[in-house]
């Protein structure tokens, strides 16, 4: 006897760290829900979340522009 039933997979909420049904009856996926998709989208609001970035080398012969007058 075969199971059909389908079991979506459980992702860890990037949030609180709990478990979420990855499927698309889960409205707040990856999150397990709203409130954590929230906190989510408040901290990338307040720049919490950044990605990093090196200073770009300056160049000699021309010389920095942003310290120019």
């Amino acid at each position: 006897m075969s199971d059909n039933t389908s079991h979506a997979p459980t992702v860890q909420c990037p949030t609180c760290g709990g478990p979420s049904v990855f499927e698309p009856a889960n409205a707040w996926r990856p999150f397990c829900s709203q409130r954590c998709k929230n906190i989510d989208l408040g901290a990338w609001a307040a720049e919490e979340f950044r990605v990093p970035a090196q200073t770009p080398p300056q160049d000699a012969q021309y010389g920095d522009p942003r310290t120019e007058d």
